[in-house]
């Protein structure tokens, strides 16, 4: 696989120049001051790729091109801003980047309520604390209705803690939900969530997914035709928030998705960390099922913790090869399936993949590193999958080592 990076533009303190020596082979960024609805022009993406080739690397992976939420929801603008998707699509084929990371989670991009969550080690994670989370969406947010999507026994922790909060607490917490976390889409106040929940008023999981397939049907052929790859990242965490749907959680919602617009260019971002906070998730067999259709893969643990409501649990980011994930089984399956694709004669053999999220350890305390992005994190996680990768496939010989 190629092994790529994470990387944030001019203001990332991490430099690209630093990553020749972590062995980085491509970046995967994007253009975030570009709202989502808004076409990204070719000069914006030119001026990236000047910097990045500047420093030594080229532009492999968008992520991510986002989605508006009257995209999502069907409303408003919604034909422009498929118009301007489309548009940056022909842009970005133009500069010869071929694929496109997306996800189509309501409201929230991915969450966590603590980003620097203490660990026995020393070092720190980010952590979804579901008991944090029912205080903000009950006492924070208040949501109308919230109280029956939880358990009676979590209403009554949430209220306890969130008795004795103090003022900063709850604006940390109330930050880490809605301010928007590294590459999220984007960054709310309380009023813009209260807003957008009502614009999801009667969107049923089927009707998201509906909407999902029609925004595929409309863009995919483009990218078929384009040469491009489309993958759409799973949600994370993959259940329900704010009683909103979620329709990209499972191998059975890949599976759906991925059938109901049936081309190469519709594709999927595996990412083990989002999907394995699930129980029911097997990486291999995840390969096995999608392996044609994944373009992009995000390698990184998850460790499940247990809450107040079973199908709902608490998670921190484990250590690459420590959490629930089968990481050693699911980088043997992308191996395999690149072999395959080699053998099929198919150009886009090589997935690219990238160490995602990290702990924060060493010179990565002290709250200075972006959060779920550190460097000293990311670089224990890129070698500990290089290692795994070598064992499959030592230096360059084409001989595997056996089965793990």
């Amino acid at each position: 696989m190629k092994q790529c990076w994470r990387w944030f533009g001019p203001d990332d303190s991490v430099k690209l120049s630093d990553l020749h020596q972590v062995g980085v082979e491509g970046i995967v960024t994007a253009i975030h001051a570009i709202p989502p609805g808004k076409a990204w022009g070719a000069q914006a993406i030119v001026d990236r790729q000047s910097i990045l080739s500047a420093g030594g690397y080229r532009w492999d992976v968008v992520e991510s091109l986002p989605v508006s939420e009257e995209i999502k929801t069907q409303t408003g603008l919604m034909s422009s801003h498929i118009a301007a998707y489309k548009t940056s699509l022909r842009a970005l084929a133009q500069a010869n980047i071929e694929t496109v990371c997306y996800n189509f989670m309501p409201i929230l991009d991915w969450t966590r309520t603590s980003l620097r969550a203490p660990q026995s080690h020393g070092g720190a994670a980010m952590l979804f604390d579901l008991t944090d989370f029912a205080v903000f969406d009950l006492h924070i947010l208040e949501r109308r209705g919230a109280a029956e999507d939880y358990v009676d026994a979590l209403r009554a922790a949430a209220f306890e803690r969130f008795s004795q909060m103090s003022g900063g607490d709850k604006t940390i917490l109330q930050r880490n939900i809605t301010a928007g976390l590294p590459g999220a889409n984007d960054s709310w106040s309380l009023a813009d969530v209260r807003r957008l929940l009502n614009s999801y008023k009667g969107i049923t999981t089927e009707r998201l997914r509906a909407n999902l397939v029609d925004f595929l049907s409309e863009v995919a052929p483009l990218a078929e035709t384009l040469g491009m790859r489309l993958c759409c990242h799973p949600d994370d965490p993959p259940f329900s928030l704010l009683g909103l749907p979620r329709v990209m959680s499972s191998s059975a919602d890949y599976s759906a998705v991925l059938n109901a617009v049936d081309l190469p260019a519709n594709g999927a971002t595996l990412c083990t960390g989002s999907l394995g906070v699930s129980p029911s998730f097997d990486g291999p067999e995840f390969v096995k099922k999608h392996g044609p259709r994944i373009h992009f893969a995000h390698l990184r643990n998850t460790k499940r913790l247990a809450s107040l409501m079973s199908d709902k649990p608490n998670f921190f980011e484990a250590p690459h090869l420590d959490g629930d994930t089968d990481m050693v089984g699911t980088v043997h399956a992308l191996m395999v399936e690149q072999d395959r694709r080699k053998a099929e004669g198919r150009a886009d053999w090589q997935i690219p993949m990238r160490p995602d999220h990290g702990q924060e350890l060493l010179s990565d305390l002290g709250g200075h590193s972006t959060p779920g992005y550190p460097l000293i994190g990311r670089m224990r996680g890129l070698a500990e999958l290089r290692g795994v990768m070598a064992a499959y496939r030592p230096s360059l010989g084409t001989q595997n080592c056996g089965e793990y």
